[in-house]
């Protein structure tokens, strides 16, 4: 199933998250039963060299993946949907005039400006062309500041944006509170809140990062579409802490997910 499907079937989903720059992990993530698998090329440990094995990996396990890229440059965007993402999450977008930078770089002309050289991504799809790929790419923009949420209605209103992805520590830090994914300020709650209400007027998919389960269902009854739960370093962390505190007796902090 291909992320398109997945979001045209209205069904909240589950992703996996990998910060660490390995196809094995990635493939790893791909089997675990996730609905999609985003490898992080902004916060994680991962170059263009280590991404293309790591879609290569995660595209044997059939799972759909996203790239979120590093920031809203064409360039980044680009080669990732060259090396076969499905869909591309662009951190920081803050205006309309930034959206449309996204929108453009995801597709070819006339819906954008993403330059034809589909080097990987051709392999993957029978029959694919510039108007088969526009309707299949996925754009999730991040809207994760202060001067996001004042553009907030502009932002979604560009033709080609696909959904919003909330950044919650981001989105604390940028209006003076502390990072806290699992939302417990009201206010912070209330600005995650406004930009899911505003997704749903528009019918787009809402997307968000959570902090644990508990969390993840939370938003998910809120109407949350697209829901991330840890990533692999925190799996892993957590994992080992868990052997050596039934070992030692002694609790170890885990660090909670810093995405």
């Amino acid at each position: 199933m291909t992320l398109r499907e997945l979001w045209d079937r209205g069904e909240p989903t589950v992703g996996g998250w990998c910060v660490i720059p390995s196809p094995f992990a990635a493939e790893l993530m791909g089997r675990a039963g996730y609905d999609w698998v985003c490898i992080d090329t902004q916060h994680g440990m991962i170059g263009y060299d280590q991404m293309l094995p790591m879609l290569q990996a995660v595209s044997a396990t059939g799972t759909p993946a996203f790239v979120r890229v590093p920031w809203n440059q064409p360039s980044d965007i680009m080669k990732a949907l060259d090396a076969g993402a499905e869909g591309v999450i662009v951190p920081l977008v803050n205006s309309e005039e930034e959206a449309r930078r996204a929108v453009g770089a995801c597709r070819y002309p006339p819906q954008g400006y993403r330059s034809w050289g589909p080097t990987r991504a051709a392999l993957q799809v029978n029959g694919f062309g510039p108007e088969s790929a526009n309707r299949a790419v996925v754009c999730m923009v991040m809207i994760e500041t202060a001067e996001g949420m004042g553009a907030l209605d502009e932002i979604l209103a560009v033709p080609g944006v696909d959904g919003v992805y909330v950044g919650p520590n981001d989105l604390a830090v940028t209006h003076g509170m502390k990072p806290d994914a699992t939302a417990s300020n009201p206010e912070h709650r209330r600005l995650i809140e406004t930009i899911l209400e505003a997704c749903l007027r528009r019918g787009l998919t809402a997307g968000i990062q959570c902090a644990g389960p508990e969390t993840a269902v939370r938003w998910r009854e809120a109407g949350f579409l697209m829901l991330s739960v840890d990533n692999d370093a925190v799996l892993l962390r957590a994992g080992a802490a868990r052997v050596l505190e039934a070992l030692r007796g002694v609790k170890g902090e885990v660090a909670t997910t810093g995405y």
